[in-house]
């Protein structure tokens, strides 16, 4: 251990220092034991409460997760409940699982769209009718088509089948028999806003991104909304637009809700509107 000593004092005067920069070392050293502790206390404090947030927003997300909420679905300004399937093997899925005597069977009339069934449709109010009827153009291949507008049909139970009778039919495909009920020229155009979502048993009635047919929000008079149309924006930039207007982080549910394809985003207001 080396020791420097200046010359020019005494060796009183020597040691004397070194106790005064020992004694200054020595209160840096419980100061800065402190601050550590401090901050480790901080850090393990938001460490806890980040992990405690998050793991309640799993529980919260998982506790209120419908079953419906597997498929494309909307819930009509009349408080119906429609459903639609996502691909090919969810539209089997509805039309044997989901599809009772009560619905109603709609669907674009084009080759690739999304089976939507309207539960109760039977007894559905006709405002109901047209909602769902948009939303199923909405989810068809008019929509990466951009056409703007398409034709859609709806069925009742009876009317649709399975039976290979007339040849094999593919995973997604149905024989549809009888008069259709047509829908003529249903414009593509959705919807974002804000909305409850009914619960079916007792509990907290959750806010949602509603991503619905823009007849919807006309027959609900919302005023703070977004147009969602055809357009040039790829689909996870329309998501973080929508997200974004409504102060949300949950992109994947809105890249499930949206169609496949390109879009536009406007902003509704009190009859107004501009580019978003």
């Amino acid at each position: 251990m080396k020791v420097k000593i200046d010359l020019t004092k005494s060796a009183q005067d020597n040691a004397k220092d070194y106790f005064e920069r020992a004694k200054k070392a020595r209160h840096k050293k419980i100061g800065a034991q402190a601050t550590i502790k401090d901050l480790e206390k901080r850090l393990k404090s938001r460490e806890i409460e980040a992990y405690a947030k998050q793991k309640k927003n799993e529980v919260r997300e998982i506790a209120k997760k419908e079953w419906y909420e597997k498929f494309r679905w909307f819930f009509t300004s009349s408080g119906e409940l429609a459903i639609g399937g996502r691909d090919a093997m969810q539209n089997e899925t509805l039309n044997s699982k989901y599809f009772e005597d009560n619905d109603l069977f709609f669907h674009a009339d084009i080759f690739g769209a999304s089976v939507v069934i309207l539960k109760n449709g039977k007894n559905s109010p006709a405002g109901a009718r047209m909602e769902v009827a948009q939303f199923a153009a909405c989810h068809s291949r008019a929509w990466e088509q951009a056409t703007g507008i398409v034709n859609v049909y709806a069925m009742r139970r009876e009317q649709v089948s399975k039976s290979k009778a007339r040849g094999s039919l593919g995973t997604g495909s149905f024989l549809l028999e009888g008069e259709r009920e047509w829908y003529r020229n249903m414009p593509l155009e959705l919807s974002a806003f804000e909305r409850q979502k009914p619960v079916a048993n007792e509990g907290e009635a959750q806010t949602y991104i509603a991503i619905n047919p823009a007849l919807t929000r006309d027959a609900l008079g919302i005023t703070r909304s977004l147009s969602i149309t055809s357009g040039n924006s790829k689909k996870s930039d329309a998501a973080k637009k929508i997200a974004s207007f409504f102060k949300s982080d949950n992109i994947d549910y809105l890249m499930q809700a949206l169609p496949a394809g390109k879009f536009s985003i406007v902003q509704k207001a009190n009859a107004s509107s501009k580019s978003f």
